[in-house]
């Protein structure tokens, strides 16, 4: 899966260190950074989320190649999941969190 938006430069496409990448708007965890890979697209992409319910996908009626791509607890528009190739311009609504830093001190 691969994700983006389309406000302004994606800063999580060449970024592989380890941690978790969370929902900027409520700080839910979404993806760890070993199911990250690296690919020819400008957004970030993972093979897997870290729980069952991280993310919510609905088909996008005008791109019948992407899927609408939300937090799955808090319903923040994460970007989108293409199909196949998407767009050539990016961002995310992603915050990463390095290892270490992460912990229920933070609220989330």
């Amino acid at each position: 899966m691969s994700f983006c938006s389309f406000f302004r430069g994606e800063v999580f496409q060449n970024h592989f260190e380890p941690g978790i990448y969370v929902c900027a708007k409520c700080g839910y965890e979404l993806f760890s950074s070993c199911s990250k890979y690296a690919h020819s697209s400008p957004w970030p992409a993972f093979t897997e989320t870290i729980h069952e319910d991280s993310v919510s996908k609905r088909p996008e009626h005008n791109r019948p190649e992407a899927l609408k791509v939300s937090c799955g607890k808090c319903g923040n528009g994460l970007g989108h999941e293409f199909l196949n190739d998407g767009p050539k311009r990016g961002h995310s609504s992603l915050k990463f969190i390095p290892k270490g830093e992460y912990g229920p001190s933070q609220g989330y």
